[in-house]
């Protein structure tokens, strides 16, 4: 059978329409897929790459960040050294006029010895007294008759004579110490009373030299009473040591620190003498210690007894005070109970030092602070009067007054020791003239003895300084001459009246000639000082005047400012110009270095050359030629002096302004007036700045304008109403600073300033922050809260001190209001100073940060408050923090005025910015904040002279001295006025400046200058002033105080400029540039 044909398979059936959809969007799938999965690679890629772009970007962003740091804290220390710079050249030529024009007097280590008085130089060896037993000895008499063996000295610190006579008053300081004008009323030839007349200056350290040495102490020993070096010249102590006699001392620790090793060690006790606030416990201690000496005579035979508590409640409350009656009928008691253990051979002598001013300081020359008074008693009769009517204390001290100095040779020839060597007293008649008040021939034996010693010391003294003496009609050596004339004449009948008056003539013509050319002026010295100052003050102008054109000065542009971040991220380094003008500290700091070289060298060369020894004139020499290259570096970048020239009406009131009072210190009425001078060129600047804000265009500028100029004017004002008044300006002005001119406390009613200060000064800083949105970040913590608490607690710590001061509250326990105001005020200085600085130091800016949507709702909306013035509002905070701690340390009216410093301060800052005078005129803003430290100099109850130094501001946060928190707490007392605007000078500067603002640092240094210029020309003046006046008749009394203000002052200004200000720009910048950037 033929094979079987294959059967064709059947063939598939056509997709069905479904598979054919599913095929296609599988396809389309997986095309889609492949697509996605290209795209996301590609995305990937580009995502990878913008990362690794926005990576490269910030990391060239955060190296450009860092770079701009470190170039700024680069350029802010080259501008710190500057200053530093400045302020060597200001110690420097201060210190070399100082050394030239505060007299120093030739000390002379010759010493008198009782083997040889002085009237063996005579050209007569005939004796007035007849030999005596023990004539040449220290049992008999050295020189004189001896007439007691021991001497209780007892000063009362501070007794000004009027405490001591009746006076028809009901005055708090008179009719309580009536006891020594009793005695020596009714009992004469057993004491007497006269005034006892200081030389100045009138502080304790200086007197105690005048009173054992017999010598005039000079103006520049006044600062060593602070730390008092041994007296090396012959003084009464001296001799008393070289007699054999064994001496006690208690009471003012001064005693110790010139005399060391002079007292028996296991019955003397010393005392802090500083502690004005205690009023007792130098008394009570030497209460305590002098009556058991009376009964143990044998043991001693020279007491010292020194009683701080007049001088201390003088301090604390004035004289005119229920504390100071209470004090001074205590010394009468004590006085009283001490005379009844005086016996017949010990003499008993009591004095104060010096007298007190109306407010109860001391250290000038006014009649209130060398009026003392001097009692001398002793049980026998020994003194007599020379005229009936002596017999009567003097009513005034301007009636027979005696010298402090007279007291060394009248105790040392009653003691029986020699007198010392350089002593220019006169023996005290009643001391030596006999019960009957007719043993002229003792008196003028007294005298001539003194005055041999005198004539003797003239003739070593002008034999050291190599000056011959001339020989002139009525000169010292033409008296003297006459004198010893009268003595060699031979007659029965010596006219011993006639003896005593010449040589007492003589005396008195020769103490003239040395208080009027004691010591010669080194002219040389204070020409090289003046020429540092003046060379000193010419570089800080054209320093000041830089920058005119620089980026200071160029507000902040957006795309200029990223392109110029593109540049510097690429590598592109800045041009030679711009480059040039940032370092420009940096230039003048190496030119004054090198400049230095060859000036110390020259110094050290003429040194060496000339064998004077003089190897601190390298000092000046390297001033000059420094400030030299200083000024060829400023020449260099075309600064010359023509630049100084002012270009518009405010730099013209800038120049007026600091030259006018320099000018003006040439008079002594000027200089005594100086206060209502200032007043006068705060309401000059208001007027004209009220004047120029018609100009500005916009109403509501005009408006503002007017009104801060207007507020500025009113607040000088009412600042005025605070005055503490010299002595020179009576009757003419009224002291209100305390509670009376006879005061050194607050009134009752003054301490309701503080609590106003408390309510309205917060609110104020906060109303001008307010209207630039700055009022935000810590602002409102610290200034609504901190701020506040801080000065509430000061208004508590005076509270508290009223009530200590006026024991209002009598049922406390003793020294309980003393210990809260202390730690009271401790606080308010901790939350000032120390909690203060940290906030400013770690705090953000003062900005808050608002995000909301955008209409559209695309992107959010980022709002900055405070943008526009980041830089002000966060620096206010340093000089809010230093006022605080200056409201607390000064008294109710000094803290009220202060707060209206800071006041005007704020509307100085906004009328400079409505007039665009920062870049106008830069120098009128900087120039009347040093008019307004200025004046609230004095409206914190300061003058220009030592007297008025508020020493018990020292024991505000401490409950005695401590070093060196007492004298910064004395130094924040005195200068307030002028710390706060130093301060402030930034703040004139940052006011209302956004952070992409550039070269604030060079703003800054300017501004700074602007202002120490006042301030060195200032100095420079009084310095050129008293210099030409040396020998005017108110040098001591105004233009040397004056000078030494405007020198102290100047030293602070540069310190707190480098220490405050430049180091708060420096934290404000750092924490600014952290949170916004880099600006430069």
């Amino acid at each position: 059978m033929p094979p079987t044909q294959p059967q064709p398979k059947a063939k598939a059936p056509p997709p069905s329409s479904e598979y054919k959809t599913i095929a296609a969007q599988f396809a389309a799938a997986k095309r889609a897929k492949a697509a996605d999965d290209a795209e996301r690679a590609a995305r990937e890629a580009l995502e990878k790459e913008e990362q690794e772009i926005a990576s490269v970007l910030d990391r060239q962003r955060e190296a450009l960040e860092a770079a701009r740091k470190a170039n700024y804290e680069r350029r802010w220390w080259w501008t710190a050294g500057f200053w530093v710079w400045m302020l060597t050249m200001h110690v420097v030529g201060i210190g070399y006029f100082t050394s030239g024009f505060l007299l120093t007097r030739l000390v002379l280590e010759d010493k008198s010895v009782c083997a040889a008085p002085p009237t063996l130089n005579g050209n007569s060896n005939i004796d007035i007294l007849p030999a005596w037993k023990g004539r040449g000895t220290v049992g008999g008499g050295c020189w004189h008759p001896k007439t007691f063996e021991r001497a209780v000295i007892v000063v009362i610190d501070a007794l000004r004579y009027d405490f001591t006579v009746p006076t028809r008053d009901n005055e708090a300081f008179h009719n309580a110490f009536s006891f020594m004008y009793d005695i020596a009323l009714h009992s004469p030839t057993n004491a007497f009373l006269r005034p006892f007349i200081a030389d100045p200056p009138t502080s304790t350290l200086q007197r105690l030299k005048g009173l054992t040495t017999g010598t005039l102490p000079t103006f520049v020993d006044v600062g060593s009473s602070f730390s008092g070096t041994a007296v090396e010249e012959d003084n009464l102590l001296m001799q008393f040591q070289d007699a054999g006699k064994r001496m006690v001392h208690v009471g003012d620790d001064t005693w110790e620190s010139l005399f060391p090793g002079y007292f028996e060690p296991n019955m003397s006790k010393a005392y802090d003498s500083f502690n004005v606030w205690d009023l007792h416990t130098v008394d009570k201690g030497v209460a305590d210690h002098i009556f058991p000496l009376m009964k143990r005579k044998d043991e001693w035979d020279i007491v010292i007894a020194h009683c701080l508590g007049v001088d201390h409640a003088g301090h604390r409350y004035g004289p005119d005070h229920v504390e100071m009656t209470k004090k001074l009928q205590q010394m009468n008691t004590f006085i009283q109970d001490l005379v009844a253990t005086i016996d017949e051979d010990t003499v008993l002598i009591v004095m104060g030092d010096h007298g007190m001013d109306s407010k109860g300081d001391h250290g000038g020359e006014s009649d209130d602070e060398v009026e003392a008074a001097l009692w001398m008693y002793s049980p026998k009769s020994v003194f007599g009067r020379t005229e009936e009517e002596f017999a009567i204390p003097p009513d005034t001290a301007k009636i027979r007054p005696v010298n402090q100095i007279d007291l060394v040779p009248t105790l040392a020839l009653l003691m029986g020791i020699p007198i010392p060597y350089n002593n220019l007293g006169r023996p005290i008649e009643e001391a030596f003239v006999g019960v009957r008040g007719t043993a002229w021939d003792n008196l003028a034996a007294a005298e001539r003895m003194t005055a041999a010693g005198i004539e003797r010391y003239q003739n070593s003294y002008f034999a050291a300084r190599g000056i011959e003496q001339t020989s002139t009609p009525d000169s010292p050596p033409d008296l003297w001459a006459k004198a010893e004339a009268l003595v060699a004449k031979r007659g029965k009948r010596v006219d011993w009246e006639a003896v005593y008056t010449a040589f007492t003539t003589y005396q008195q013509e020769t103490l003239a000639r040395c208080k009027s050319l004691w010591a010669r002026f080194d002219l040389v010295n204070m020409a090289l000082g003046i020429s540092i100052m003046a060379l000193g003050v010419l570089s800080l102008l054209v320093y000041t005047s830089m920058g005119g054109d620089d980026e200071g000065a160029i507000a902040y542009d957006a795309d200029l400012d990223a392109a110029e971040k593109s540049l510097e991220m690429q590598g592109v380094k800045p041009d030679a110009e711009t480059a040039f003008v940032r370092d420009q500290d940096k230039r003048l700091v190496r030119a004054a270095l090198l400049g230095a070289i060859p000036g110390f060298a020259g110094g050290v060369v003429q040194s060496l050359l000339s064998g004077a020894g003089d190897w601190y004139r390298g000092a000046g020499f390297a001033a000059l030629t420094s400030i030299a290259a200083v000024l060829v570096t400023l020449y260099d970048t075309k600064e010359t002096v023509l630049n100084l020239r002012p270009k518009t009406v405010w730099g013209w009131m800038a120049v007026v302004f600091t030259l006018a009072p320099s000018i003006g210190f040439a008079s002594n009425s000027y200089t005594i007036w100086e206060d209502s001078i200032l007043l006068f060129f705060i309401t000059t600047f208001g007027f004209v700045s009220a004047l120029a804000a018609l100009r500005l265009p916009s109403l509501a500028d005009r408006y503002l304008s007017i009104y801060h100029s207007a507020l500025f004017v009113l607040l000088g004002r009412l600042a005025s109403f605070s005055k503490l008044c010299r002595e020179e300006q009576m009757p003419y002005c009224t002291s209100t600073y305390y509670a009376s001119a006879t005061s050194s406390t607050s009134a009752p009613w003054q301490l309701v300033i503080p609590f106003l200060v408390v309510m309205i000064l917060p609110p104020i800083i906060k109303a001008y922050l307010v209207p630039s949105r700055s009022y935000e970040g810590l602002a409102p913590t610290w200034i609504g809260s901190v701020f506040r608490a801080g000065l509430f607690l000061s208004a508590a710590y005076w509270t508290l001190d009223a009530a200590d001061n006026g024991n209002w509250l009598p049922d406390l326990p003793a020294n309980l209001l003393k210990s809260l105001s202390v730690y009271t005020a401790q606080t308010v200085l901790a939350m000032a100073l120390v909690a203060g600085t940290t906030a400013f130091v770690w705090a953000p800016p003062c900005v808050s940060i608002i995000t909301s949507a955008m209409k559209s709702g695309k992107a959010a909306q980022v709002t900055v408050l405070g943008y526009g013035n980041a830089h002000g509002a966060r620096y206010l905070l340093l000089p809010l923090n230093l006022l605080g701690a200056c409201i607390l340390l000064s008294k109710p009216m000094g803290g009220g005025a202060l707060a209206l410093l800071m006041w005007q301060i704020l509307s100085l800052a906004e009328i400079i910015d409505l007039n665009a005078l920062a870049a106008a005129s830069p120098a009128i803003g900087p120039v009347m904040l040093a008019v307004l430290g200025s004046f609230h100099f004095f409206k914190t109850g300061h003058q220009a002279v030592l007297s008025s130094i508020q020493w018990d501001s020292a024991f505000v946060p401490l409950f005695s001295i401590r070093y060196p928190w007492s004298p910064l707490a004395v130094a924040l007392n005195t200068f307030a006025g002028q710390m706060v605007a130093t301060a402030a000078v930034p703040l004139l500067v940052l006011w209302k400046v956004n952070p992409r603002r550039k070269g604030l640092l060079g703003a800054v240094s300017r501004a700074l200058g602007a202002f120490t210029v006042y301030f060195a020309v200032e100095a420079l003046a009084t310095m050129m002033w008293a210099g030409w006046l040396r020998r005017h008749l108110m040098l001591y009394r105004v233009f040397s105080p004056r000078f030494m203000t405007a020198a102290v002052v100047l030293l602070v200004v540069d310190l707190f400029g480098i220490l405050v200000a430049l180091a708060g720009v420096r934290c404000n910048t750092l924490a600014i540039s952290e949170v916004f950037g880099w600006a430069e």
